[in-house]
């Protein structure tokens, strides 16, 4: 009972999460839900992005047109969907399905480590985004108290 309500969950998430990507220049990739869609399930979002123009390898390659997008449910690091807008995009959003698929939040994907100068690099910057968002955010400690 128990592995086919898990096998069902599984498949559930798994059929929602499918990405497409339009092959133009630059191309576009999406995954899961948009911002809109989102709200309008009353989903609070927070979304997090990366310019491919901060991205290393995309400066070295001259292809600094575009950008990451992650969208995660606000006060978690569930990620809903993504789109990314670049010459590898097709290539990038393959990681954030996974990551949706896996059950994977953006702290499991900020701690990937990345080949570098890649690419890639730019999903790891929008999720270390989220990180350093949670740790700007944490109370400080009154150091007179400790």
């Amino acid at each position: 009972m128990a592995c086919a309500d898990i096998s069902a969950r599984n498949s559930a998430s798994a059929a929602l999460t499918v990405p497409w990507c339009t092959y133009t220049d630059p191309q576009v990739a999406h995954v899961g839900l948009y911002v809109r869609q989102a709200r309008a399930q009353d989903i609070p979002v927070k979304t997090y992005t990366v310019p491919m123009h901060d991205v290393v390898r995309a400066i070295t390659d001259g292809e600094e047109k575009g950008f990451v997008k992650i969208h995660v449910r606000e006060g978690t690091d569930r990620i809903l969907g993504a789109t990314i807008v670049g010459r590898y995009a097709g290539e990038l959003i393959n990681n954030i399905s996974l990551a949706m698929v896996a059950g994977l939040g953006l702290r499991r994907l900020a701690g990937v480590i990345h080949a570098y100068p890649t690419h890639g690099e730019a999903v790891r910057q929008a999720a270390q985004a989220r990180a350093q968002s949670l740790a700007s955010q944490a109370p400080l400690k009154n150091k007179a108290s400790t």
